[in-house]
């Protein structure tokens, strides 16, 4: 395992206890703070867009939920809790999934938000749950198939109610995606390169080799990326038929989370590894800092 390898896991699995000085707050008080301030207080476990308000994005953390504000700041929504796998509903502007642990100990199994974070509710305890998904993600082609990573990769086909064992998670799995095509095709981001599954995670073929894939988002217009280490972000359509370097300008860093605008395709948000929040306006091609207004 190489260095960047190394702290790819290691920001993937960071202790609560890491940060937890740097964030303490009663349950359900406001706290509000710069964007780019998030990364010295908490760490960042996904992104969406807010479909009820795209300006915002919403951003998920080991210490609860922030919506940015068009000054530049960010404020959290939710009570203080370690959001792991984090979602929103392909299709219903007003429903988010998740998954996690609080910071009182245990596991949050399957989650549901219809308030726009605010307030959560199980779903479900998950197979051999409470389940704890780091990995989650909902297929654009059929909202009612979810998958998440807990024990093995479990499969709901019922909006996350029950939950099979689809079959053993792909080795060093770091991120997970479903097509917006098929409800049976998964994509998974690994230690080792990217794989795709057409057959419900029954196996698994290779897509990208020789690097770490870092993340795999399918965004709302139907295109997959991808942040291979060394080669930068990669785009293709469906089925991948070969991947376009977007753009190698990230340096040293790497990207973790992707999110995109459902109403603009060009506009993108992304994470890097060190909690940074970046935007692009031009489909990845560039970045810069997130600053007010959402972009």
């Amino acid at each position: 395992m190489n260095a960047i390898t190394r702290s790819i896991v290691a920001a993937t699995a960071i202790s609560l206890g890491a940060v937890a000085a740097g964030l303490v707050a009663r349950p359900g008080a406001a706290e509000v703070m710069s964007v780019s301030d998030l990364p010295a207080h908490t760490h960042i476990h996904g992104l969406a867009v807010d479909r009820q308000d795209p300006s915002r994005l919403l951003i998920a953390t080991h210490h609860g939920l922030f919506r940015t504000r068009p000054d530049g700041t960010a404020e959290r929504v939710s009570e203080v809790q370690d959001f792991m796998g984090f979602t929103p509903h392909p299709s219903d502007p007003g429903t988010l999934y998740a998954s996690g642990h609080p910071a009182g100990g245990g596991n949050l199994g399957f989650i549901a938000s219809t308030d726009q974070g605010g307030t959560w509710t199980q779903i479900s305890p998950g197979l051999n749950g409470p389940v704890d998904f780091h990995q989650l993600t909902v297929s654009p082609a059929d909202p009612r198939t979810i998958w998440g990573a807990y024990g093995g990769l479990q499969l709901s086909r019922d909006g996350g109610a029950t939950w099979s064992l689809a079959g053993p998670a792909p080795d060093r799995l770091i991120d997970l995606a479903a097509s917006a095509r098929d409800a049976s095709t998964l994509y998974a981001a690994t230690e080792a390169g990217l794989l795709v599954s057409s057959d419900a995670a029954a196996t698994w073929s290779p897509i990208v080799t020789g690097a770490p894939v870092s993340l795999v988002e399918v965004t709302p217009d139907g295109a997959v990326y991808a942040f291979v280490l060394g080669q930068g972000l990669v785009r293709s359509g469906e089925p991948p038929a070969g991947f376009e370097t977007v753009s190698n300008a990230f340096g040293e860093a790497y990207l973790l989370h992707l999110a995109g605008d459902p109403a603009d395709p060009g506009r993108l948000f992304a994470a890097t590894g060190e909690g940074r929040i970046l935007a692009s306006a031009d489909h990845g091609r560039t970045w810069a800092p997130l600053t007010g207004s959402g972009r």
